[in-house]
């Protein structure tokens, strides 16, 4: 009963911290007129490209209804590795929520998702809060919703939702730290790391090392011997080992996953001015490149105010401050950028760890709360720093008319919040009505009289025991209680004690004048998260790309791709006009696009050589329609959709929906021999490698300019060939016309015939589009609408002999597999008996394949250009290939080996407690519960 009680205000605490978070999230949901509360779409670049489609490919997972499974996804990229994604995007348990709802309603599983993290990791810091040192729950409350409600949780975490397990790991982490502390709940606290990591391991590890860090100050600030701290930091390093290595097997896979992940681009960390930085603090300041790093005015002016705040000890007002400035210092010097960011700078964002200050903050301003409300000295104080951090933010551009409007109206609410409550607890004293409930916090040392500002400033932190501090009490606190009247003026709630029959008017007005404070406060942290998240959605529509959330336009595309299925005896692709960056995952198919984090080097690679194109720098490859590269891959059908409508920005080009289908060689083929060519630079000449046969003819070209003269070095866009420029090439009468100009952006028109052409280097690079048929003179006249400048390269038409093709797919369907299944893992190919040569999987040859003929031994398989190939001895008629994700065998053993060892100590625990032995741990000296006037 005692513990239950105990537990009450972190319970009350958490609630209102995630009730106050998931209602600011709506409101400005409802201000910006954002999905599901209005017309606009929520999902904006990575949101719509990759988040929503991994969740919808995780439904048909949990549905039965993908093709694939947990360890390759055979509907992207002809077939990538699957568990490397899991653990990026839908590692967090919260995830499998999205198996309640109904598939056409994924958008809105995702954004309850999103509301649900941020929600929860307001109650885990409010439950935080309180476990770090007593305090009244609804400030608590109130700063774990600022906490949720973060800069950069409404500004980055909202359209990036697996980031949020970082979010809501940093509050767990840190209690995982005050349990070590306490010598507490061992077998809880390895499962909360293991869970964090798996959740989301980038984020965890920032999460990581800013609890690290906050139980590092913790032990210093302890006044605990030299020994006892170096034992305690020693049993949370072996904490967050074994539950890192619980977590291994998804770790290790996500990590070998990056390493054979296309590189992208190298970028150099520039820092952000001063003033950027600073701006940031404040509410409604937006930009992409730049820290969010606001956490509400009220908690920013108490965390100035704590190195003035008399009552807290000298260290406590000088540890943690000191901690914000070295980290926010970090974010701005090189080397420990890198260090944040697992020693890689990321592509994005560069400030992806700023949500670990936004919690530093937080937790700075409740050590002020704590030691009872800051005096009129420390909040001039605080408020004069506010002012300077505003003046020198005030040369920054990211300073709107707004942000000056929202921050005048914060500033008032929370110094007249805090203002008020000084003023009840003044009265209160005052009365003589100062004899509080039971201390909170029985402290080693004595209680601080009251006003005991210089009296306190040389105490060092003692051990405490509590039991009204929430969730944790027996432990280390920051130091003595707090002084009499901290919190006594706040009358009304159930945690006040009843005020003696003949002090009520004085009581009523004690009250009323808390109720105000409170309604200031709440109201002034409620609007001004409510402003900030409506600005960074709104800013949002105008710096990213969005997408159409799931509507007509992809149900028409997911019926049309289920009538076409034809899963494994050959492919069906939803198309080149794609909705987003992973179509597959969301109206089903086994096509080329693909876009995640971890795409696979040889895809992009490949596909590049083909003539594909790719945006994200070459992380989203898409499809490629072309009737070379079909047959190569057994795509027998294949989705023709108009331009999205969505994109506005975008020619509307292509007719209506409709499904082309061709005959096509079996995903097993077998060629006479390996061929080891390279790839050259031509993609026409690459495609017939792969194909074994010879099909283009490759004419030269010539590239006139709007008047008719010919273009030095291919240039359209710019000079004199920006209107109407020319391609002409001699093709044979009724070949196909194929144009290849990775580096043109714009349109194409042959006949009546347009495709269209994006490139923006080096982001994005422009696929290969079929043009139509060359007419009976052979004379091809290409008429180029550009929109920006850009290059035609020699050797850009090529024209496909369409009769050479059928005749090569008719060879590789002689001599290819009879019979092909797959089944998760594996494929297997009945072959023609005597079959010589290579066996050729068409699947990129990514890392972890294994191959075996007949019933030889499974060797890694061999690479034909890109493609999975095996060689032949002539008398084996099966193939089977089985995919092992790399660092899977090294992660299982590893966590094995982690859950073996906390077995073990979990058995050595109990011997311990049936001997009567309990295991050794600091004494933490208490004293009887004293009685403290006025304690919080």
């Amino acid at each position: 009963m005692k513990r239950r009680t105990a537990n009450r205000p972190g319970r009350a605490a958490g609630l209102l911290a995630a009730l106050v978070a998931t209602a600011v999230t709506c409101a400005a949901d409802v201000l910006a007129r954002s999905r599901p509360f209005g017309p606009r779409t929520r999902d904006v670049n990575d949101l719509g490209n990759q988040y929503v489609p991994f969740h919808a490919h995780l439904w048909d997972l949990l549905h039965g209804r993908a093709d694939g499974g947990l360890l390759v996804n055979w509907q992207s990229g002809y077939g990538s590795s699957f568990l490397p994604d899991l653990g990026t995007y839908l590692g967090s348990p919260f995830a499998l929520l999205v198996g309640v709802f109904p598939r056409d309603g994924i958008d809105l599983a995702v954004y309850v998702i999103t509301v649900l993290k941020t929600a929860s990791a307001g109650a885990a810091m409010a439950v935080l809060l309180l476990s770090l040192r007593p305090g009244r729950w609804w400030a608590a409350g109130l700063l774990g919703a600022a906490y949720a409600q973060c800069g950069w949780s409404v500004a980055v975490g909202s359209y990036n939702p697996m980031w949020l397990d970082g979010l809501l790991a940093l509050p767990l982490l840190c209690l995982v730290g005050e349990w070590t502390l306490r010598r507490r709940r061992p077998l809880l606290g390895v499962l909360v790391v293991a869970l964090a990591w798996t959740a989301n391991f980038y984020t965890a590890y920032m999460a990581t090392l800013a609890a690290g860090l906050v139980l590092l100050l913790r032990l210093g600030l302890s006044g605990l011997p030299a020994r006892r701290r170096l034992g305690t930091a020693g049993r949370a390093a072996a904490t967050v080992a074994l539950g890192v290595g619980l977590a291994a097997p998804l770790v290790t896979v996500v990590w070998f996953g990056t390493r054979h992940a296309y590189p992208g681009r190298t970028v150099a960390f520039r820092p952000v001015s001063t003033p950027d930085l600073l701006a940031r603090l404040l509410p409604t300041t937006y930009s992409f490149g730049s820290p969010a790093l606001y956490a509400g005015t009220a908690a920013l002016l108490l965390a100035l105010a704590l190195p003035f705040h008399g009552a807290a000890p000298r260290r406590v007002r000088a540890g943690w401050p000191l901690l914000l400035t070295a980290v926010a210092l970090s974010f701005q010097w090189g080397p420990t950028h890198l260090v944040w960011h697992a020693f890689a700078t990321p592509q994005g964002s560069p400030y992806r760890q700023a949500f670990v200050l936004c919690a530093l903050l937080v937790i700075t301003a409740w050590h002020t709360l704590s030691y009872g409300l800051p005096g009129p000295r420390a909040l001039g104080a605080a408020g004069a720093l506010l002012a300077l951090l505003t003046a020198v933010a005030s040369r920054s551009t990211l300073m709107k008319p707004v942000s000056w409007a929202v921050l005048a109206l914060a500033v008032a609410g929370a110094l007249g919040g805090l203002a008020l409550l000084r003023a009840a607890e003044s009265r209160r004293t005052a009365s003589g009505d100062a004899s509080g409930p039971a201390a909170a916090g029985v402290t080693d040392g004595p209680a601080s009289p009251s006003g005991a500002g210089p009296a306190a400033a040389g105490r060092v932190e003692r051990p405490t025991c509590s039991s009204a501090s929430g969730p944790e009490t027996v432990g280390v606190a920051d130091g003595p209680a707090s002084p009499p009247g901290a919190w006594s003026g706040v009358r009304g709630l159930p945690d006040s004690p009843r005020p003696p029959s003949g002090a009520r008017p004085p009581a009523r007005r004690r009250t009323a004048l808390a109720v105000l404070a409170l309604a200031l406060l709440f109201g002034g942290q409620f609007g001004e998260a409510m402003a900030t998240s409506f600005v960074a959605t709104r800013q949002r529509y105008g710096h990213m790309d969005d997408y159409a959330p799931w509507g007509a336009r992809q149900r028409a595309q997911a019926r049309a791709v289920a009538r076409a299925d034809g899963w494994p005896r050959y492919r069906t692709d939803p198309g080149r006009e794609q909705t987003v960056g992973n179509d597959p995952l969301m109206v089903g198919g086994q096509g080329a696009q693909y876009y995640s984090s971890l795409t696979s080097d040889v895809l992009s690679r490949t596909l590049t050589a083909l003539g594909g194109g790719w945006t994200s720098r070459g992380r989203s490859v898409q499809s490629l329609d072309n009737p070379v590269t079909d047959a190569i891959f057994s795509v027998g059908a294949r989705v023709h959709s108009p331009t999205d409508p969505h994109q506005g920005y975008l020619p509307q080009v292509g007719g209506p929906l409709s499904v082309s289908r061709e005959d096509v060689p079996p995903l097993v083929t077998v060629r006479p021999r390996s061929d080891a060519t390279p790839f050259g630079p031509s993609p026409y000449r690459n495609q017939e490698l792969l194909l074994g046969s010879r099909v283009y003819t490759v004419p030269r070209i010539a590239v006139h300019d709007d008047a008719g003269e010919p273009v030095p070095a291919g240039r359209v866009g710019s000079g004199n060939a920006v209107a109407a420029p020319v391609i002409t090439a001699d093709c044979p009468a009724g070949s196909q016309v194929q144009l290849w100009a990775p580096h043109f952006s714009g349109t194409a028109r042959l006949a009546d015939r347009t495709a269209f052409f994006r490139s923006a280097r080096p982001r994005n690079r422009a696929a290969m589009e079929p043009l139509g048929t060359a007419p009976a003179s052979g004379r091809v006249r290409i008429l180029l609408t550009p929109d920006r400048p850009g290059s035609i390269p020699q050797g850009a038409v090529g024209c496909l002999d369409t009769a050479r093709l059928r005749a090569a797919v008719e060879r590789l369907k002689a001599s290819g597999a009879t019979r092909v299944t797959v089944s998760g893992t594996t494929v297997r190919a009945e072959l023609p008996a005597g079959s010589k040569g290579i066996a050729v999987v068409a699947a990129p040859r990514i890392a972890g394949w294994r191959c075996a003929m007949g019933d030889g031994a499974a060797v890694p398989a061999k690479d034909h250009h890109g493609l999975i190939a095996v060689p032949l001895d002539g008398t084996s008629t099966t193939l089977t290939c089985t995919f092992h994700p790399p660092g899977l065998r090294l992660g299982t053993g590893v966590g094995a080996g982690s859950l073996l060892t906390l077995a073990l100590l979990g058995v050595l625990a109990a011997v311990r407690r049936r001997r009567g032995t309990p295991p050794s741990s600091p004494s933490l000296t208490t004293r009887p519960r004293e009685r403290v006037p006025g304690a919080a």
